[in-house]
């Protein structure tokens, strides 16, 4: 029973994230939301960072038991690349309160080691890019002559893009969606 209310709190502070006014959550409006007390919240997180934790090792799991699986069914390294580009804009799409997170914007006033550990996560995505640009690089797929060897600077110029689409979908209030134009944009970063 714990643990299904632990995982209440965390879906309705995700669903909280999602409203496009971006009002601060509280402790007391997700309480209320709830129609808990606020020390209800206590009981099973000593502090909001600990909910906004949950979140973030909830997005860890996701997107990196995603990669995973891409590249244990994907062996071409730039279809790895490609796969991980869409699935991570969707995952975003299907997860505006969770964006709002990856970009550090739910964060604001929040307990600095939560936009550390995002930071991490970006690090992560990029570190698994590049593995892919270098089997791609050693399959011959690269098409453009002048970043073979470069798989490093790719690499960051795809999660700068990807982080791009996600801070337009959360500013533009969840009306610019991160999959727009996705299919044309692929081809532009390979």
């Amino acid at each position: 029973m714990a643990g299904e209310r632990k995982q209440q709190i965390l879906e309705t502070l995700a669903h909280m994230l999602e409203n496009p006014k971006r009002e601060k959550v509280t402790t007391a409006s997700l309480a209320a939301k709830l129609k808990v007390s606020e020390a209800a919240l206590y009981r099973h997180f000593a502090n909001k960072a600990q909910m906004f934790e949950g979140l973030i090792a909830f997005i860890e799991e996701t997107i990196f038991g995603l990669i995973n699986k891409i590249s244990t069914e994907e062996t071409e390294g730039l279809r790895q690349v490609q796969r991980t580009i869409t699935m991570l804009l969707v995952f975003a799409e299907k997860n505006p309160g969770m964006t709002r997170v990856l970009i550090g914007d739910a964060l604001v006033n929040e307990d600095e080691k939560l936009q550390l550990r995002i930071n991490q996560l970006y690090d992560r995505i990029e570190v698994t890019l590049k593995q892919s640009l270098r089997i791609a690089e050693a399959q011959n797929e690269h098409v453009q002559a002048n970043t073979k060897g470069d798989a490093e600077a790719q690499a960051n110029l795809i999660v700068c893009y990807v982080t791009g689409r996600w801070q337009q979908f959360v500013k533009s209030g969840f009306k610019r969606k991160p999959t727009e134009f996705v299919q044309q944009q692929l081809n532009m970063l390979n």
